[in-house]
């Protein structure tokens, strides 16, 4: 069945196929990114929206994971840049709390000195040791040059490493 929508023809079918195959990864890369699972569900929303419109235009449809990592990563990167991000705005209720097991209390530490990283690192991180990509896989989905992943990856590395270390001198006091 194919129909027009934003003056685009979508094979639903096709595109309800990629949707499944691909919305978890998808998710899971956008909550490593931000680290806040609502705006996780907006950044695959977002993503899933812009293969939607563009489906007709797409030729090698074997390569979609590919092209999805790259839209939540430029997304991510882009609503970092906003300027609304950065407003507070007031609640009725307070934040959800994370559950937080105690057997992965070093895992939540990392996480915490991952998250205080900038976006281009955290970003890199996440493709190169979460998603497994290879240098030039990232900056295809970074949209930069292999010898920028290669500086961020080392920058966000020496970061984590010297407030690891910083943590552990505080302990031994």
């Amino acid at each position: 069945m194919r129909f027009s929508a934003a003056g685009a023809s979508t094979d639903t079918s096709a595109f309800t196929a990629c949707f499944n195959r691909h919305v978890d990864s998808v998710r899971v890369t956008a909550y490593l990114l931000c680290r806040d699972r609502h705006r996780a569900e907006d950044l695959t929303q977002a993503a899933f929206l812009k293969l939607y419109l563009a489906w007709s235009r797409l030729d090698e449809h074997e390569h979609l994971g590919a092209y999805l990592r790259k839209v939540v990563v430029r997304e991510f990167l882009t609503d970092r840049r906003r300027a609304w991000w950065r407003r507070e705005s007031g609640v009725d209720e307070p934040p959800e709390s994370p559950v937080v097991e105690p057997d992965r209390e070093d895992r939540v530490v990392l996480w915490d000195l991952i998250s205080a990283l900038p976006p281009r690192q955290r970003a890199v991180l996440v493709l190169r040791f979460w998603q497994d990509l290879d240098v030039n896989d990232t900056a295809a989905a970074l949209g930069c040059t292999p010898g920028t992943v290669k500086s961020q990856t080392s920058k966000a590395l020496a970061a984590l490493r010297a407030r690891l270390s910083e943590g552990r001198e505080s302990y031994a006091r």
